[in-house]
């Protein structure tokens, strides 16, 4: 099998390429991130004229970012999120780090036809749950909710985070086990003690992972949530343009303000998400 060269020994012409390819692909890439911001920042005067994409007249960056939270229910769809992303976070990465544990370290009957089902359920397209899923959440009591998302997200972003983490206990040394076993630790005691330091860059990368899957879910937001009072910032900003046909200065700031958490989140977290997704990739 053969491997793309590294840049540094392919040939002159495509070492003379390269960069100006980078360039090309990156400036196509961020267009409508710089589109968005700078209409983020007009006028309504400027888009009333149809002045979309030339340099703005004038600048009303804090008044369009303030009518965010003042003209529109954008503070509340934050909170909305924020509920129903952090607790998600939280129980994906307990219960997939307990499973995988179990997965990685323990021979039982029916060890991988679990661990293939687990996996096989991310295989199933949205579009076949949406009806059953929304069905169960009206018996329980719990669609229009922030628990619906959050019970869903968990479920189904567990299967990804337990393959994801299974395979990082796995490759853990065996002799880390051999002598907590000899000393007489429990499993949960192995698991708190000796897995859970080990494995914290990727609960790091997982971390961010899960928070971007769930911060920018907009299906299943549409979903499962009717009112304003439940809807997270992905349905919430669809229903602005309803609202606000002609405030796009204003939906752009919005989008804007959505972005910025899982960026801010993977800036903060980028040491360990890197250290976790290289991590066991090369062995000793």
């Amino acid at each position: 099998m053969s491997y793309p060269l590294p840049i540094q020994q392919a040939k002159p012409t495509t070492r003379a390429l390269y960069p100006i390819a980078i360039i090309v692909v990156l400036a196509l890439w961020l267009l409508p991130l710089f589109a968005i911001t700078l209409t983020s920042i007009r006028s309504a005067e400027d888009l009333m004229v149809g002045n979309y994409w030339g340099w703005p007249k004038s600048f009303n960056l804090f008044e369009n970012y303030q009518a965010v939270f003042t003209q529109t229910p954008m503070a509340r769809f934050f909170l909305n999120s924020i509920v129903i992303t952090v607790p998600t976070v939280f129980f994906v990465m307990i219960l997939s780090t307990m499973m995988g544990f179990v997965l990685a370290r323990y021979r039982f009957r029916g060890n991988m036809l679990l661990f293939a089902l687990l996996i096989g359920g991310n295989f199933i397209p949205h579009q076949i749950l949406m009806i059953p899923v929304r069905d169960f959440m009206l018996k329980v009591g719990l669609y229009d909710t922030p628990y619906a998302l959050i019970l869903f997200h968990t479920v189904f972003q567990t299967g990804f985070a337990t393959l994801f983490m299974r395979n990082f206990i796995a490759e853990l040394p065996r002799e880390l086990f051999e002598a907590a076993k000899v000393e007489g630790t429990s499993p949960w005691q192995v698991l708190w003690h000796v897995v859970t330091p080990l494995v914290r860059p990727a609960l790091a990368a997982l971390g961010v992972l899960i928070f971007t899957f769930v911060w920018n879910d907009y299906f299943w937001a549409l979903v499962l949530t009717q009112a304003d009072t439940v809807r997270p910032v992905t349905a919430g900003l669809a229903t602005l343009r309803g609202q606000y046909v002609t405030a796009w200065n204003i939906i752009s700031a919005a989008t804007v303000l959505v972005a910025i958490p899982p960026v801010v989140m993977f800036f903060l977290m980028q040491r360990h998400f890197v250290a976790g997704l290289t991590m066991g990739a090369v062995k000793g």
